[in-house]
């Protein structure tokens, strides 16, 4: 079966879906997107994501085509045309097509480009739960407003190459001597007192939806929170490191540059918390 996509108001079968090569989100990265679970053909913390995604909207002046239930029902209507039962769906939003190059923001007149599709994919039953994540740190070299989820995302292709060139699953990002995420996650480490230790929003991070539902969680069950940097070197005497996102829900991490975190094996803390956390996204699609 082909997939089915959204581009504009047509659903039509991906070899057939067009965006035009002036639009700012081709030429220059002028677009936001965000990543929703599906479980069991069910969004996962759409209402989150949404949320997230008009905050985007607003910091870059970007104006939504649709309403915001008429955007839930794209997605409904995606997985249903898709016959999706797990994995995710891709949401890009761009500037739109102002009929050539130019750096200024075109006028109102100019409408914005919307595109969605899906991706199966084993999202519960990731290997990596099991096994851990190898991760190596390389500097950020993103931009100031990495709260703002946009497509501008070389520098984290490049991170991510980093890694697969050492042999390692993923890259934490440091900068000013402290991690900040990862390449495409929230991180954690887990002291020796079990205390869990992760960055405080600001503009330095993403404030993932997966990351917020954790905090809560992680509250409700007497896990104690602190809410700070850390550098790479107290990661790597932490008793465990584990990252989240909106399709890893939580991934364990037994080593950080070459070396061993904990036991070298995923930890008790990160296990009970992706534990939760599936609970949590199970309820939300019954």
């Amino acid at each position: 079966m082909q997939r089915i996509v959204y581009v504009d108001g047509q659903y039509v079968e991906e070899q057939d879906a067009k965006v035009s090569v002036f639009d700012r989100g081709f030429l220059f990265a002028d677009a936001v997107y965000e990543v929703t679970a599906v479980i069991n053909g069910k969004l996962a913390e759409y209402d989150g994501h949404i949320t997230r995604l008009q905050l985007s909207c607003r910091e870059l002046a970007l104006q939504l085509p649709v309403s915001i239930e008429e955007l839930k029902k794209i997605h409904l209507a995606l997985i249903d045309k898709n016959q999706l039962h797990e994995g995710a769906i891709y949401l890009q939003l761009s500037r739109g097509n102002a009929g050539d190059r130019d750096f200024h923001f075109p006028g109102a007149e100019v409408k914005s480009t919307l595109v969605l599709f899906t991706q199966a994919r084993a999202v519960i039953d990731n290997p990596k739960a099991e096994t851990g994540l190898h991760v190596v740190t390389c500097p950020d070299i993103r931009w100031h407003r990495r709260d703002i989820k946009t497509v501008s995302l070389l520098a984290a292709c490049l991170a991510k190459e980093v890694a697969h060139s050492k042999g390692a699953d993923d890259a934490f990002l440091v900068e000013n001597g402290f991690i900040t995420e990862g390449s495409s996650c929230n991180c954690y480490i887990v002291l020796a007192d079990n205390t869990v230790v992760t960055r405080q929003l600001s503009n330095d991070i993403l404030h993932g939806i997966t990351r917020q539902s954790l905090l809560e969680l992680a509250a409700k069950d007497n896990i104690t929170l602190e809410e700070r940097p850390f550098t790479p070197e107290e990661a790597y005497h932490a008793s465990e490191i584990f990252l989240s996102s909106a399709t890893t829900f939580v991934l364990p991490v037994v080593s950080l540059d070459g070396k061993t975190i904990g036991t070298g094996k995923p930890g008790p803390i990160a296990k009970r918390l992706r534990e939760i956390y599936i609970a949590r996204v199970k309820a939300q699609v019954e």
